[in-house]
């Protein structure tokens, strides 16, 4: 067993032992064992615990990403005091200047990332074992906590006629259904990661946040990370996309509930929700006044101004001096 096996092996297990559970389960409630539609509702299962557990590090990576909005006038500030000095002492304190801003911010550039870090082992796991559930079929051998059973209930369920374990450009390619479905799930993959993060730039970021270095990375990302998934996907099998699909659903569903309920402070979102709140006459849920209020303010702050300049200025006598 090589370093990589060693690193993965608890993965694997985790990853079969819940999708052994949820198919014991839905066995016991009468879906056929050897169903690939029970293996893939064990599969779904599998993504529900893992982003449910990820809740708390998806509240922390929100706090992050916030707090990066919020340091970007002072980065810009930063970067403007060291604009044009390349001499490695400049380099070093600029560094050690943009690290204390980001200790006091509570937040880092890696943070947005945390979630796809920490889920990317189960993927590599989940992987590992739907890419070798034929190799042990023929070994009669089990993977992680499925048996050697399990295994071949699962090498020979498939859904739309296409083999859960079978791959685009592994054994799938003369199969229409596996061609099929491995585009439509590859398709569906990256669309949702793109809508995603697009979703986020146009309507969850504030001015000075998509001014800012940063986010020309971010979008950059935008349209590398769907890419290389696309491109990796005819290297899935289908259990693998099912996964990575319902993931990506999952993210997209989560940040629209954020950005609608709780979007950042000055962007899009926010705007659209306070003028939300003001038709139903709810008070301001981000700070400020309401629009009514505002304008009753400013009408009665301008009839005071007119006011006083109407008012004449009354000359004073001045005092004369005395022979």
């Amino acid at each position: 067993m090589d370093f990589f096996e060693t690193i993965m092996f608890p993965f694997k297990w985790l990853v079969s032992i819940i999708m052994v559970g949820f198919h014991e389960g839905l066995s016991f409630i009468g879906l056929p064992a050897a169903n690939g539609w029970t293996w893939t509702l064990s599969i779904i299962g599998l993504v529900l615990v893992i982003r449910a557990a990820l809740i708390p590090v998806f509240v922390k990576q929100i706090k992050a990403q916030r707090g990066m909005q919020l340091l970007q006038p002072d980065l810009k500030k930063l970067q403007t005091k060291y604009k044009g000095k390349t001499d490695q002492l400049s380099r070093q304190a600029m560094a050690q200047e943009q690290m204390a801003l980001y200790k006091k911010h509570g937040t880092n550039p890696f943070s947005a990332c945390l979630p796809m870090l920490i889920q990317m082992p189960f993927f590599f796991a989940l992987f590992q074992v739907l890419s070798g559930i034929s190799n042990a079929k023929n070994a009669g051998n089990g993977i992680g906590a499925m048996s050697a059973q399990q295994v071949v209930e699962f090498d020979e369920s498939s859904i739309f006629g296409a083999p859960l374990s079978s791959a685009l450009l592994h054994g799938g390619a003369g199969n229409i259904s596996v061609v099929v479905l491995s585009i439509v799930m590859i398709v569906a993959m990256t669309a949702s990661q793109f809508i995603t993060q697009k979703q986020i730039m146009a309507k969850n970021m504030s001015e000075e946040a998509m001014a800012s270095p940063f986010m020309r990375q971010q979008k950059m990302m935008l349209y590398i990370l769907p890419l290389v998934f696309g491109i990796g996907g005819i290297n899935f099998p289908i259990g693998v996309l099912i996964y990575w699909t319902t993931t990506n659903l999952w993210t997209m569903g989560q940040q629209f509930f954020v950005i609608r309920r709780m979007p950042t402070p000055g962007s899009p979102a926010a705007k659209a929700l306070e003028e939300r709140r003001a038709a139903k006459g709810l008070p301001p849920l981000l700070g400020g006044k309401k629009p009514a209020d505002a304008a009753a303010e400013a009408e009665a702050a301008a009839a005071a101004a007119a006011e006083i300049r109407a008012q004449r200025v009354q000359p004073q006598r001045k005092n004369r001096k005395k022979k």
